[in-house]
């Protein structure tokens, strides 16, 4: 039997935090919240952690910075982008960079279902 897939979840906003770990709980993943970047890098489930909700903006480390950061060590975690303040070029790059998707808060709960599930598929196959 195989676990539970970890869905970390970094973003400094705790009310959108703490709902986040309820809609992602409630479809049967396990979660972890991280109120920063550098919580999250510093953390042992960075290991662990099947997909990454990763907001672009936040004091300190920005989310660009974190997926270069994974980029770099080698660790194969899908990112997916939620902001509410960004323009086309930070989309862009991170799109490039290989995000899995890119939210502009608020988005739709299912955007965020389907992308889930769309990183979970691409990362069984890779």
């Amino acid at each position: 039997m195989s676990p539970v897939p970890l869905i970390s979840i970094v973003d400094d906003d705790d009310a959108l935090r703490h709902s986040l770990d309820d809609l992602i709980r409630s479809l049967g993943f396990r979660t972890q919240g991280f109120f920063s970047a550098q919580a999250f890098l510093n953390s042992t489930e960075v290991f662990s952690t099947a997909c990454l909700i990763l907001d672009v903006r936040m004091p300190g480390v920005n989310g660009l910075d974190v997926q270069r950061n994974i980029i770099a060590s080698q660790l194969r975690i899908p990112i997916i982008f939620i902001t509410a303040h960004a323009d086309g070029d930070t989309r862009e790059q991170a799109m490039k960079a290989g995000a899995v998707a890119f939210l502009y808060k608020p988005f739709r709960e299912q955007d965020l279902v389907d992308a889930i599930a769309l990183a979970l598929k691409d990362s069984e196959t890779s």
